[in-house]
């Protein structure tokens, strides 16, 4: 069984590149409308070009969602020019890696907004319309990161770790509404979210996988209506055993870490 993305009305966002980005052609080639929004203009209109080749009403927002008023407009827009939003996608995000060592609140506070606050904001405002026709997709981007604490990179951790927790509160919130909510946890993807300037180097020496990996198991998960879903998908064996022994986990992750990068100390 496949998922009928026929005619459906899909808000994707951080869909200038990666992730986002093919979510979106995907999701126009099976027959979406889709609206797509970043903060790259050029690259922005680069996806909604590919997107319209299959989805020709498909449009995009230009949006800076660290700025809550941007987020209720984008919301607002979404709703006048699509008519109405069938399936949220937030998958916008950035990863700041700092050592803890090297971390400001001011940067945890930009991590938080951009990574949790504005998709949860953007979230409550689309719900109601979502509620008053009983039907209605939440997909939430998060990150192993969110299960598995990665070393290095505390306030990403965190921000993903919060998605999680607000998107299996709210599925069971929704249970019985006709909205379902599908939590989306990435590993090490091939994209420039691990080789973006101001972050530190990435610790883990796992092989990067291609972003169409995340497209087919995101599909493959909508279309069971799955709860969750790791990409690859032997992430989801780790967050058990880290459960089971959390000593355990956290002392081989450090030397893990003394093995790849000099520890402070």
């Amino acid at each position: 069984m496949t998922f009928d993305l026929t005619g459906k009305r899909v808000l994707v966002t951080g869909a200038s590149s990666g992730i986002g980005a093919e979510l979106a052609v995907a999701f126009a080639e099976a027959g979406a409308v889709v609206g797509i929004c970043a903060r790259r203009e050029n690259r922005l209109a680069t996806v909604l070009e590919r997107c319209r080749h299959h989805s020709p009403e498909s449009r995009m927002w230009v949006v800076d969602l660290a700025d809550p008023a941007a987020v209720d407009l984008l919301a607002e827009s979404a709703m006048k020019e699509l008519g109405w939003v069938d399936m949220l996608v937030n998958n916008a995000g950035i990863p700041k890696r700092r050592h803890v060592t090297r971390l400001d609140a001011q940067t945890v506070d930009i991590v938080m907004r951009i990574n949790f606050q504005s998709p949860v904001r953007l979230t409550l405002a689309l719900l109601p319309q979502m509620l008053s026709r009983g039907d209605g997709r939440i997909v939430n981007v998060s990150s192993v990161a969110a299960t598995l604490s990665s070393p290095g990179e505390s306030a990403y951790d965190a921000s993903k770790a919060a998605l999680t927790a607000f998107s299996e509160a709210m599925a069971v919130d929704l249970w019985d509404t006709g909205i379902k909510v599908l939590v989306v946890y990435p590993g090490v993807i091939d994209t420039e979210l691990f080789t973006l300037p101001d972050n530190d180097p990435v610790t883990a020496t796992v092989k990067a996988v291609p972003v169409s990996d995340v497209v087919d198991a995101v599909l493959d998960a909508l279309s069971r209506d799955a709860l969750q879903v790791y990409v690859p998908s032997w992430f989801g064996d780790l967050t058990p055993r880290k459960a089971q022994d959390l000593e355990g986990f956290l002392t081989a992750t450090a030397d893990y870490v003394r093995q790849h990068q000099q520890l402070p100390g």
